[in-house]
């Protein structure tokens, strides 16, 4: 049966996400966790997860839900894999990444799914592509709603990059359907001292 429903464009992109967790990691931070649906599916994994926002009223076992704000409270950390789901655009711009990048380990991975403001030929064509792909899948699911507020996001792909290009350098990006992308960083890994 089909349901006339609401699909989460965020949970759409969860399995790429979970796939850049890094191996051997026990311990995750998700900043703007809203219901908390991608910090339950971390913590599903077996990692020790914490998970922050502004207003968050959830639980969940083998998740730490707070209620803070991300740029000054304190976050605990630092962390194996930080996560930042259509929340980045809420935040000024470097000093988002900037914290992102210091609650994570040496060898961990920070990895936000954000939106931007569509520039250029190959932005419009995937957001071409993504309206009847987004009819087609509003009927087929009912995912739960994410109520958050919705703002508007003024800075591209191409300027958020020039800025993580500085603050965290060799960053992966990627534009994805249903009017997202992606930034992957790896933190670098201490060198190895030989005896």
């Amino acid at each position: 049966m089909t349901h006339l429903g609401h699909f989460d464009h965020n949970a759409h992109h969860h399995p790429f996400l979970l796939a850049r967790v890094p191996a051997g990691a026990r311990t995750a931070l998700d900043v703007g966790c809203g219901h908390g649906a991608f910090a339950r599916e971390l913590a599903a994994r077996g990692l020790a997860v914490t998970a922050v926002d502004r207003h968050v009223e959830a639980s969940a076992p083998g998740v730490d839900f707070r209620r803070a704000d991300a740029l000054v409270d304190d976050l605990g950390g630092p962390y194996d894999f930080v996560s930042c789901l259509a929340a980045l655009h809420h935040m000024p711009l470097v000093p988002a990444l900037t914290r992102l990048r210091s609650l994570v380990r040496p060898g961990g991975v920070v990895a936000i799914l954000g939106l931007a403001r569509e520039e250029g030929f190959r932005d419009r064509a995937l957001s071409l592509a993504s309206v009847p792909l987004n009819v087609v899948m509003r009927l087929l699911r009912d995912d739960p709603v994410d109520d958050a507020p919705v703002r508007d996001w003024s800075l591209s792909l191409r300027e958020i990059k020039a800025e993580a290009d500085v603050l965290m350098s060799g960053a992966r990006f990627r534009r994805h359907l249903f009017w997202r992308y992606s930034l992957v960083w790896t933190a670098a890994a201490p060198h190895s001292r030989t005896p």
